[in-house]
């Protein structure tokens, strides 16, 4: 169909420009050169009290009429799960590579449809819920993720600014004892680690986190996890606690990512940081699952137009450096990143674990409440 032609294109040029050339750092000063706005950070000002009542400031919602990309499953599948009773609140990845800005625009066409197309392969993981929402964000650029440029922290704080008020907008719609599910990808998940931090964490909203899918950005034991008040998942059938892993090959390159994280790290914490490493195959801290416990990861067709599940395709190690080893990585196709960094597919390697350890966690959550 052409919704899906248009899905894997995009799909692929995102993969294509912000992995080969950005993910990966490929060569560390030239992405900077490439992508690091040159201009001083343009204060823009708040968003109306009352912006995200508007349905235009959503990429998903419930209500959403027409097509919903949070309600994309791939071709031939049929989800046999009972629905989950919980309301997800996901923060897409960066999909704003231009340096004419620091902060995305939030009418930029390009960032808007590669947004939209991204969270048909990382939110759908979520959609035995009927109830996900997905807001548009005046989003970081790319280039402020590669730099320790000052204007750099500004953007982070614009495009968290915007989140926090759209998740005040989603709990506001949500009962007062419904459980909350917290996901994210990247930029996505930086974000939701501040949102954890700064209007979650020993309030009575706490209690309500089913889990929080923190995907694609480093979570420090030490550093993070405290701060944010929830302990990391050490189990299966746990609610209430954090996910976070990063993708790559056995013998896969791992410092540029680390190196990303720890600059805008924050001062305190250990000399030697530990990294959250949770296995997505066990939904558990640490440990070995083989491929054969994979039986559903999202692989687009040769020809980009449809997505298939793939079985047996990647098993899932924890590292001593706290990072996802997959063995020596599954063909996913011409865009996986210099350095074995499947980082953009972070989520679609575990599409059909992830469900499940949705499905799990939020059943957990209401045994106990």
């Amino acid at each position: 169909m052409a919704r899906k032609f248009l899905y894997f294109i995009a799909f692929c040029i995102l993969l294509f420009i912000a992995g080969r050339l950005a993910l990966a750092f490929y060569p560390e000063q030239l992405t900077r050169a490439g992508f690091t706005p040159g201009g001083k950070f343009e204060p823009q000002a708040p968003l109306q009290t009352n912006a995200y009542a508007d349905p235009k400031l959503w990429i998903a919602r419930p209500d959403m009429a027409g097509d919903n990309p949070a309600r994309w499953l791939p071709q031939g599948y049929r989800p046999d799960a009972a629905p989950v009773d919980a309301a997800v609140f996901f923060v897409h990845p960066t999909t704003y590579l231009k340096k004419a800005h620091w902060n995305a625009p939030l009418d930029d066409a390009d960032a808007n449809r590669i947004a939209g197309v991204i969270t048909r392969a990382t939110a759908s993981v979520f959609n035995d819920s009927t109830d996900i929402w997905v807001p548009r964000y005046r989003q970081a650029t790319f280039g402020a993720f590669v730099t320790e440029a000052p204007e750099a922290r500004q953007a982070h704080d614009q495009a968290y600014a915007d989140v926090a008020q759209a998740f005040d907008a989603f709990i506001a719609a949500q009962p007062a004892d419904r459980p909350i599910v917290l996901a994210g990808h990247s930029q996505g998940s930086f974000i939701i680690k501040r949102l954890l931090k700064e209007k979650i964490a020993g309030t009575p909203l706490a209690r309500r986190i089913a889990a929080a899918y923190v995907i694609g950005w480093l979570v420090d034991t030490d550093r993070d996890l405290p701060a944010m008040g929830l302990p990391a998942c050490a189990a299966p059938d746990q609610a209430g606690c954090v996910i976070s892993y990063l993708s790559f090959t056995d013998d896969g390159d791992t410092a540029i990512m680390r190196d990303a994280y720890e600059r805008f790290a924050g001062a305190g914490g250990s000399a030697a940081p530990h990294y959250l490493c949770s296995n997505p195959l066990t939904g558990r801290i640490g440990g070995t699952a083989p491929a054969a416990q994979n039986q559903a990861t999202l692989v687009p067709d040769a020809k980009f137009e449809s997505a298939s599940l793939g079985k047996d395709l990647a098993g899932a190690r924890c590292a001593e450096d706290g990072t996802l080893r997959i063995g020596a990585g599954p063909d996913m196709g011409p865009f996986v990143m210099p350095g074995g960094n499947y980082h953009v597919y972070d989520y679609a390697l575990f599409w059909g674990a992830l469900r499940q350890d949705f499905a799990r966690r939020v059943a957990a959550w209401h045994k106990t409440h």
